[in-house]
């Protein structure tokens, strides 16, 4: 048997050992034992996803070793030992320590380490670098109980860094030397964009600015972060993210060929200066540069695997077209995204698109920040060369899916196309998303090809007449909204660990079951929606209790019932606008905006705003917006009922349900519809006969009048109706579905709603009003707790010696 001997065991190296393996290059005689090395103390796992660690995510969810893998005879793994010097010409590697192992072929995978500049303060306590589940775990134990972090880089990793420290409760600051961030992968417009959502999550971002000092405090530790125009940051911790650079010390010390800028020079089957020695990963300089991405990583891996077991693969350069995740935000590149293009600017939304194609209409390159949903179709149009007909049809995500043939590429991390999944779901079987990813590695690395994964799937399985589930996300593949409801409601589930773990598949979960999760906890009386594990489960303005706006501030919505409020409250809202320099406006649902808040500014404001009485209008949430209300019998000449203290009573009493989408009511004192009750989800008419009910209105995009759910109930009934309605909607209906479309989606559509309230014909009505009654019960304003303990204040805190708000 030939020895093989991997150095590093990233997940460059172990993706070498598995195209090996699956190769057939152990069997034989002329097969390789192979020993890998590996200088951390633990398995190969994924560092792109490393910032999930800081959400929960523990070493068994991140590892890419498959139990068992290393006890398959030929493979050998050591941990905690490095190789430390080769000798070329006895063809031996010696480790960190003192093993000498012999090899006829070695695999450098080294992989790269982080530059830190020669700051002075660099070493002092506090300072971090961040590329290891080690750096995870000292980051972690070092913020408990800090407050401020800085971040010095603003790319890729810098970003993940950012929201690391985001994650553990800490202000943020980054600290990028280049006009903008991300300078690599973005443009000026989609920097800007992604700033503007990046600021509006309180992250402070500060741009061509360069460091000068790290600072120490009395106790010998970091204090803060000097800039060099003389702008002074406090800090308790600071994570260096400023790049990284080629870990190509044990080549250097043998005499193999460098790069002039560093990095190990390789040729186009990764072999270097030295035929026994190939280097793979972010150590080698492959195709005239460093990769620094997992997918180039993994092409040179195949490539060299190839190699050992007789073939003639070459890696020539990869795509580089990447989708990320950063802080939430979707960010995608593709191709040469440097240069003039068609671009889609909404500040509004703050999402940016730009597209480039050459003379001839070919796609040249792509930035896409906010929205990222055209990344697969893009990545095709590039990579296939087909000229783009209709750019700006493109660009707003109207146009025809680019073409899905059989060499059409999927994933780019592990160079699946769609044939390969074709082949794959007709062969096995498979019939759901994670089986599909196990079998063929396809959407295991960025992630960003997942959506496209998907709908590859969901084609096949319709043209083979198999029924397509239908569940929530890949990690949920069999379970509707509805069914984790149950779930979490029956098996009395209080965290989304749990669920996943229980009822779910893989090992994090994802934008789409995260905050329909938090949802469903939240409207089962999970608690504050911030504490704990469930702050990572939040969406952007649910995460700070307030409506992200344009320019990256907030809007401040206190609830008025019914339309209804006093002088002070008035002034109170004057007070605050004039002080904080707030625009207001009154809303079509009876209350007043403030806009322009800052961040840091917010609890201030409602501790204020609660001072004269006024509560969170819940207007950030997937919950009950305003129940809007005509005068009424009070002051009205055609009022036939008091439809103002109705909308009060609903109002109050409904006030912070969780729902699966945003829940807006109304009630008329006559037939007059002043109040326009029957475009609302619950509106509410009144007549002599008493209240008539209707249900599953709904105006914007898609206009549908409500229909008749109830006639002529008294004030008892009409709220024991609205009960049942709505914890029914909350229990069956999907994510983000308006109660208009769960009413027509649902079997026989308002009659069966009508059954089930009115005529309680599942015998649920004590149930649901028993919920109800249980969350009436359990209210309470969610800034009010917020204000009612300091320790959750820090999250809205730009700087550790900021005061609580007065």
């Amino acid at each position: 048997m030939r020895q093989l001997v991997v150095a590093g065991h990233g997940m460059v190296g172990h993706r070498l050992v598995e195209e090996l393996v699956e190769a057939g290059g152990l069997e034989g005689p002329d097969g390789w034992e192979v020993t890998v090395v590996g200088e951390e103390s633990r398995p190969a796992y994924d560092r792109v996803a490393l910032s999930s660690a800081f959400a929960g995510a523990g070493e068994d969810q991140l590892t890419l070793v498959s139990d068992g893998f290393f006890d398959t005879p030929g493979l050998r793994l050591l941990v905690n030992e490095a190789v430390a010097a080769v000798d070329p010409e006895a063809r031996t590697a010696t480790t960190t320590s003192g093993r000498v192992l012999a090899y006829d072929h070695l695999v450098l995978a080294t992989g790269s380490r982080p530059f830190v500049p020669p700051l002075p303060g660099k070493d002092l306590p506090g300072v971090f670098t961040y590329r290891t589940l080690d750096d995870v775990e000292a980051i972690t134990a070092w913020c408990a109980g800090r407050r401020t972090g800085v971040v010095l880089g603003g790319g890729l990793l810098g970003l993940e860094a950012a929201n690391a420290l985001r994650l553990l409760g800490l202000e943020v600051h980054v600290i990028e030397m280049a006009p903008r961030l991300m300078p690599v992968q973005l443009d000026d417009g989609g920097a800007a964009a992604l700033r503007t959502r990046i600021e509006a999550l309180g992250v402070h971002v500060h741009v061509g600015a360069s460091s000068q000092a790290i600072l120490a405090g009395p106790d010998g530790t970091v204090s803060g972060l000097l800039l060099a125009d003389g702008t002074e940051l406090a800090a308790d911790v600071v994570v260096v993210s400023a790049g990284i650079r080629p870990r190509d010390d044990v080549a250097r010390g043998c005499g193999i060929d460098l790069h002039e800028r560093g990095g190990i020079l390789v040729d186009e089957a990764c072999r270097t200066s030295d035929p026994a020695i190939s280097a793979i990963g972010e150590c080698a300089v492959a195709a005239g540069r460093v990769w620094g991405l997992v997918a180039p990583g993994y092409k040179m891996a195949a490539a060299v695997a190839d190699r050992l077991t007789g073939g003639d693969a070459t890696f020539e350069g990869a795509d580089l077209s990447t989708k990320l995740k950063l802080l939430g935000i979707d960010v995608a590149s593709v191709g040469e995204s440097h240069g003039p293009g068609a671009i889609l600017d909404d500040p509004g939304s703050a999402t940016y698109k730009k597209i480039r194609v050459d003379e001839e209409g070919r796609l040249v390159g792509a930035v896409l920040v906010g929205d990222a949903s055209s990344f697969g179709d893009l990545v095709q149009l590039h990579r296939s060369g087909v000229v783009v007909e209709d750019v700006l049809s493109l660009l707003a995500g109207t146009a025809a899916p680019a073409a899905t043939g059989p060499s059409a590429l999927v994933c780019s991390c592990n160079s699946v196309t769609t044939g390969d999944l074709v082949s794959a779901i007709e062969a096995d079987g498979i019939c759901d998303l994670a089986t599909l990813k196990a079998c063929t590695k396809a959407g295991t690395g960025c992630g960003g090809c997942v959506p496209t994964l998907k709908g590859v799937l969901e084609r096949q399985l319709a043209a083979q007449g198999v029924a397509v589930r239908r569940g929530l996300c890949e990690h949920f593949p069999d379970r509707s909204r509805q069914d984790l409801y149950d779930i979490c409601r029956i098996g009395r589930v209080r965290t989304f660990a749990d669920l996943l773990a229980s009822h779910g598949q893989g090992k994090r979960g994802c934008e789409i079951c995260k905050p329909t999760v938090a949802s469903i906890l939240a409207s089962l009386g999970g608690g504050y929606v911030l504490d704990g594990e469930q702050a990572a489960l939040q969406d952007t303005n649910d995460f700070a209790l307030a409506n992200l706006q344009r320019n990256g501030t907030y809007s401040v919505v206190p609830r008025m019932p019914g339309g209804e409020v006093t002088p002070r409250q008035l002034m109170a809202c004057a007070e605050v606008a004039e002080d904080y320099d707030l625009y207001v406006k009154v809303t079509g649902g009876q209350r007043l905006d403030l806009f322009g808040a800052k961040l840091d500014d917010l609890p201030a404001i409602w501790a204020r705003l609660g001072q004269a009485g006024l509560e969170s209008g819940h207007a950030y949430g997937k919950a009950l917006r305003t129940v809007k209300s005509c005068v009424g019998i009070n002051w009205c000449r055609y009022g036939v009922q008091d439809s103002t203290e109705m909308a009060k009573l609903l109002e109050l009493r409904y006030r912070g349900l969780r729902s699966p989408h945003k829940v807006k009511m109304a009630v008329s004192g006559c037939a007059r519809e002043c109040a326009e009750a029957q475009s609302k989800d619950v509106g509410v008419i009144a007549t002599e006969a008493g209240w008539n009910l209707y249900v599953g209105g709904n105006g914007g995009f898609r206009p549908r009048h409500a229909d008749l759910l109830a006639e002529g109930l008294s004030d008892a009934e009409l709220v024991r109706s609205v009960d049942r309605f709505l914890q029914y909607y909350v229990r069956t209906g999907e994510r983000l579905e308006r109660t208009a479309a769960w009413i027509e989606r649902i079997d026989d559509g308002i009659d069966h709603v009508r059954r089930v309230v009115v005529d309680d014909s599942l015998g649920l009505g004590a149930e649901l009003e028993a919920q109800m009654a249980a969350h009436v019960e359990g209210y309470e304003c969610e800034w009010a707790a917020t204000l009612r303990q300091p320790e959750r204040l820090a999250r809205f805190q730009t700087y550790v010696n900021e005061g609580a708000p007065t």
